[in-house]
C-alpha cells in the first residue's frame, strides 16, 4: 500500500483521474465486496471524492460513491424517496462547516445537536449503515478578541462545546471525524482558504484533502473490520540510545537529564499508552536474549518493563523470519503486525518478505518518532471496548499460563488448574457495541465470515426469530470478557428441510481461548437455545476463506451431517441428541 498522505494534492488528482479512466489499475481490483459510500455536505465536495476514492482503492477497499448535491443534506435526508435511499449505502459521510450553525440563536449548541439527531435518526432507518459525521473545524474569526477564551457564550467557545457534546452523544452507529484535530495539524490559516469557499464553495484547503481522506479511508477499513493488534519494536536505538550488547544495561541512554535519553523515554511513554488502550507490544531484535532483556530488568530509567511485553524474540535469525514467529506465538495475523525499526535495511527486508505487515517509517531523529508512530494511525479501531484495554495484558498473562502448561504433564489437569469460569447469555444493550466489534474482527475461527453493523445488530437483538449469544471468560489470569459471538436465525430452507429450522448464521471466536473448551461449552449452549426455539434441527455452514481453515471440521466434530447434494457446505444436527463433551469450564447459563 502506498504511502499518500503526504502527496502534493496535484499528484493525487492526476493518480485519482487516472484511476477513473483506468478502473482496470485499481489495487481493490480483487476486493472480495464493493462497499457503497454516500458523500454529504453543506460544501462541495466533487473534488475531495475523487481524492477519497483513490485512498479507499489504495487500502484495497473497492467503493461506489454517491456525491449528494452542494449544501443538500436536507434535501437528501429527509425526503425518503431521495436517491440516497434508493442507493442504500453502507457508509454515509456528512462533511459540515462552522457556516452551518447559527449562531443568532440563543440555544446554539442544543439547536445544533437536536438537528444532528434528527439527521441521525432518518439515516439509521437504512438497514446496516453507518454514519461518519464530521465535528466542526473552529475557525480563525474571534469577535472578542483575545477575551474570546474567557467567555462561556463566546463564538469560539460556543463552537468547542458543540465539539465536545458530538464527542459525548453521538449514538453507537455514528463516528466522528475529527475536522478540528486535522485544521489545527495543518495550522488553520492554512486550513480555511476564504477565497476558494467564496469561489467555489470548497470546504477547506485542497492541499489538506489527503489529510482528511486519509482519516477517514482508516475508519472505514476499522469499522469493516480490518485492524492492528501488535506493534513490534526493535531496541538498539529504538527503544534507547545505544547498543546494549556494547553499552551494558545501565549504559543505554534513557537518560531524563539528557536530551537524547529523554527523546527515548517520550516514545517509550507513548508506547505505553498504546499498550494500555489495548495495543499488544512485541520485540523483534538481533540481539542475545538474556542481554536484551537486561534494561527492562535492570534499569530504573526505563518506561516500559518486560511485564509490557507480551512476545520477545531476540537472537541473530533475520526478522522476516521472527515476524512469522511473533504471528504464530501470540496466535494472531501476520497482517495485524506494525513494524518500528530504525533500521531502514531492516524495515525493507520486512516490506519485501512480509507485505503484509505495516512498517513505519521511522524518521531518523529520536525525538521525531511520537510523531511518526502517530501520524501513521496504524491502531485505527472503530471503537475500545473494556475487553481491548485488557487484550496487551490477557497476552502478557498468557505467558504465565504457558508456564503452568508445562508444570503439567496432563492436559485436562492443566485445564482444572486455570479454574476457568464462563458465561453464556443473550445480548443486551451493554454488550452490543463489543458483540458487533468481535464479528468484524474474527477471521480465524470464524464459520461464515459475515459482518454486521451495530445498528443491524440491534434489529437483530429484538427480533422474535433471531437469538444473539455472546460468550464470556475468566481463569485465574485473566478477565476475558466476550470473546465469542454466535447468531442463531430461524428459517424455512426447502434444501435442509421442509420445516422450519435453526441456521447458525454467525459463529465467531478470539483466538486467545483456543483449545479451552470454550467452544464445547457455547455448543450446548445453541442447542439449548436452538430446542427452545421450537425447532429439531440445528444447521450450520461454513463457507471458506484463506483465513478460517481453522474451523473447516468445527461442525462434523460437533457430530454434526453434510447436507448431500448441496452446492454449499452445509451441515445438520439432530436436536434430539446431547453434546457430550466434557467441559472443563464452571459457567453459569446453560
Amino acid at each position: 500500500m502506498e504511502n499518500l498522505r503526504k502527496k502534493p494534492v496535484t499528484e493525487l488528482f492526476k493518480a485519482a483521474k487516472k484511476l477513473k479512466k483506468h478502473p482496470e489499475l485499481s489495487c481493490a481490483a480483487n476486493s472480495e465486496s464493493k462497499i457503497k459510500i454516500a458523500v454529504l455536505s453543506s460544501y462541495s465536495i466533487q473534488h475531495f471524492s475523487l481524492v477519497l476514492n483513490l485512498f479507499l482503492d489504495n487500502a484495497g477497499i473497492a467503493a461506489e460513491i454517491l456525491e449528494g448535491e452542494y449544501d443538500g443534506i436536507n434535501m437528501a435526508v429527509l425526503d425518503e424517496d431521495s436517491e440516497l435511499y434508493s442507493f442504500k449505502p453502507d457508509f454515509v459521510l456528512i462533511l459540515m462547516r462552522y457556516t452551518d450553525i447559527n449562531h443568532g440563536s440563543e440555544n446554539c449548541v442544543e439547536d445544533t445537536l437536536n438537528y444532528l439527531n434528527n439527521i441521525w435518526q432518518h439515516l439509521s432507518s437504512i438497514q446496516g449503515v453507518t454514519i461518519l459525521q464530521s465535528n466542526f473545524a473552529v475557525p480563525l474569526s474571534r469577535p472578542l478578541g483575545t477575551l474570546e477564551a474567557g467567555y462561556g457564550n463566546s463564538y469560539l467557545s460556543t463552537m468547542r462545546k458543540i465539539n465536545l457534546e458530538l464527542t459525548e452523544k453521538h449514538p453507537s452507529n455514528v463516528h466522528i471525524i475529527d475536522m478540528e484535530y486535522l485544521s489545527s495539524y495543518a495550522g488553520k490559516a492554512n486550513w480555511f482558504d476564504e477565497g476558494a469557499y467564496f469561489l467555489t464553495k470548497q470546504g477547506f484547503c485542497m492541499d489538506f484533502f489527503s489529510l482528511a481522506a486519509d482519516d477517514i479511508t482508516k475508519m472505514i477499513k476499522a469499522v469493516l473490520g480490518h485492524t492492528n493488534k501488535c506493534l513490534v519494536l526493535d531496541l538498539d536505538n529504538t527503544l534507547w540510545g545505544g547498543v546494549v550488547g556494547d553499552d551494558g544495561a545501565l549504559g543505554i541512554n534513557v537518560d531524563p537529564n539528557d536530551p537524547l535519553g529523554e527523546a527515548y523515554r517520550a516514545f517509550q511513554s507513548y508506547v505505553l499508552m498504546l499498550k494500555k488502550r489495548g495495543v499488544i507490544l512485541a520485540i523483534n531484535s538481533k540481539n542475545d536474549e538474556n542481554t536484551a532483556k537486561e534494561p527492562f530488568l535492570n534499569n530504573p530509567d526505563m518506561i516500559l518493563k518486560l511485564d509490557d511485553i507480551a512476545c520477545f524474540v531476540a537472537n541473530w535469525e533475520d526478522k522476516a523470519s521472527n515476524m512469522s514467529r511473533i504471528a504464530q506465538t501470540l496466535n494472531i495475523g501476520i497482517d495485524s503486525l506494525v513494524f518500528f525499526d530504525d533500521n531502514p535495511a531492516e524495515r525493507e527486508i520486512i516490506k519485501q518478505f512480509c507485505p503484509e505487515v505495516t512498517v513505519i517509517d521511522v524518521p531518523e531523529e529520536p525525538e521525531k518518532y511520537v510523531r511518526a508512530l502517530d501520524e501513521a494511525l496504524a491502531f485505527e479501531w472503530a471503537e475500545i471496548t473494556e475487553e481491548d484495554k485488557k487484550r496487551a495484558d490477557s497476552y502478557i498473562e498468557n505467558n504465565r499460563r504457558e508456564a503452568l502448561h508445562n508444570s503439567f504433564v496432563d492436559y485436562n489437569e492443566y485445564l482444572n488448574a486455570l479454574e476457568m469460569e464462563g458465561y453464556c447469555g443473550l445480548v443486551t444493550d451493554t454488550e452490543k457495541d463489543r458483540f458487533a466489534q468481535l464479528i468484524n474482527k474474527s477471521n480465524q475461527f470464524n464459520l461464515r465470515t459475515i459482518r454486521y453493523t451495530g445498528s443491524e445488530v440491534a434489529e437483530m437483538m429484538v427480533s422474535p426469530d433471531v437469538r444473539c449469544i455472546f460468550v464470556s471468560l475468566k481463569d485465574k489470569f485473566t478477565q476475558y470478557g466476550i470473546i465469542s459471538c454466535i447468531i442463531l436465525k430461524l428459517t424455512q430452507d426447502s434444501e435442509i428441510s421442509e420445516d422450519k429450522v435453526c441456521f447458525i448464521d454467525t459463529w465467531c471466536m478470539s483466538c486467545r481461548v483456543l483449545k479451552r473448551g470454550v467452544e464445547d461449552m457455547a455448543f450446548k449452549y445453541v442447542v439449548k437455545t436452538a430446542k427452545e426455539m421450537g425447532v429439531h434441527t440445528l444447521v450450520g455452514e461454513y463457507i471458506p476463506t484463506v483465513k478460517n481453515a481453522m474451523v473447516k471440521n468445527l461442525l462434523t466434530d460437533f457430530g454434526f451431517k453434510k447436507v448431500p447434494d448441496s452446492e454449499r457446505q452445509l451441515f445438520t444436527y439432530d436436536l434430539s441428541n446431547t453434546p457430550d463433551k466434557r467441559i472443563y469450564i464452571k459457567n453459569s447459563g446453560i
